[in-house]
């Protein structure tokens, strides 16, 4: 190899990670200022011996990559596969046109990777030799059967493999293409296959992947982008027609009267909904769904929810409680609270116990207790 050679770093960033939850894969997600896939490039992108830097994406995250990315000095995405492993050999395949020495594979989705760790990795590479990040495992290992300890693992020669793992370039593209029709759990293992020698370097602690949303919380303390908690008030009313029954939170009850309203009239999910937008910071339902709009005649109001938590999610946010009171003599709240509490909770993709109901009246003073119409209260909190 020329010296010093020619580095490239492939960011792999094509997951829709299905463990980790949410409408938004996690590598597009806020973490502080930038997103966790513009963090990752931006490590290798400042690192003086890397000389490319490509990232592989899932064709339908175009917008997502570039609203999270927003620079012009990296080089367009190369679109992924199905599986991780379909996913380098595609990226490879798109690096090979700038000839690399050696190639650095990261995970998208381990945001805090040092120069350090860089600077180890690329020192270890060399004809025939991989380089592997990993740290020694620390904790009693137990083999289990049918729930039963079985017996203590012998930890002593165990490690935790990290990315950036780095290769020869022509290398691993000729061991990964060799390799297609297996499935193997990393790009290490695919070395090993083809026969090269993987050499251990010392990984971090810090540099940790983002699998759950604990990981997530836990990466933004770390770098001191911890989500703020947010609290956002709804109010709707709507008046009584003619009809045999109402629809509160979701559920449809049995009355005297109707609800008048260009939607379903659902008094409690529309005060929800203004109370989650206003949470976020993005206006009120009638932004979104504005009684103008002929689409939303007679539409059910769980599409008003959903957007709302949807646009929450995409922002990196999360529901944490949504407490709903509606106000009104009949018909009564309370035989129906436990399955509004359910609809609400299913709509939200939270734990039931993240959500309340309550019934209340006016003591049959004002429109509510004249039995005029019903007024629905709403508090939300998000984090953000």
């Amino acid at each position: 190899m020329p010296n010093p050679p020619h580095i490239a770093a492939l960011i792999v960033s094509a997951g829709r990670g299905h463990r980790f939850g949410g409408g938004t894969p996690k590598q597009f997600l806020p973490l502080g200022p930038k997103s966790v896939l513009a963090r990752s490039i931006e490590a290798f992108l400042g690192h003086p011996s890397v000389t490319r830097v490509r990232a592989v994406i899932h064709p339908d995250d175009v917008e997502l990559y570039e609203a999270a990315l927003n620079r012009t000095d990296v080089p367009p995405p190369i679109f992924g596969g199905p599986e991780r492993q379909d996913s380098v050999r595609l990226g490879l395949q798109g690096l090979a046109e700038a000839r690399p020495d050696v190639v650095l594979i990261h995970d998208a989705v381990r945001p805090l990777v040092s120069a350090g760790l860089i600077d180890r990795v690329v020192a270890a590479v060399g004809p025939g030799v991989a380089a592997l990040p990993a740290l020694p495992v620390t904790d009693t290992l137990k083999r289990a059967v049918d729930g039963t300890v079985a017996e203590t693992v012998d930890r002593s020669a165990l490690w935790r493999a990290q990315t950036p793992q780095g290769f020869v370039f022509r290398e691993i593209l000729s061991a990964h293409e060799a390799a297609a029709s297996n499935a193997l759990t990393d790009d290490a293992a695919v070395a090993e296959a083809a026969g090269l020698r993987v050499k251990l370097v010392e990984g971090a602690e810090e540099n940790l992947k983002i699998t759950t949303q604990e990981d997530l919380e836990r990466v933004r303390n770390m770098i001191g982008a911890a989500p703020a908690t947010r609290v956002g008030t709804g109010y709707d009313v709507h008046r009584f027609t003619h009809g045999d029954r109402v629809i509160l939170c979701g559920v449809e009850i049995p009355h005297s009267a109707a609800l008048e309203g260009h939607s379903d009239a659902d008094a409690g999910l529309h005060a929800l909904t203004d109370a989650l937008l206003g949470a976020a910071g993005l206006g009120d339902i009638g932004t979104f769904f504005p009684p103008s709009d002929e689409r939303w005649r007679d539409a059910p109001s769980h599409i008003f929810l959903s957007h709302a938590a949807e646009m929450i999610a995409e922002r990196g946010g999360s529901v944490v409680n949504a407490d709903i009171t509606i106000i009104c003599e009949n018909p009564k709240i309370g035989p129906y609270r436990e399955q509004m509490r359910a609809r609400v909770a299913e709509i939200l993709n939270v734990d039931e116990s993240a959500v309340n109901i309550k019934g209340t009246t006016t003591e049959r003073l004002g429109f509510t207790g004249r039995e005029e119409g019903i007024a629905a209260q709403a508090v939300a909190t998000i984090k953000m």
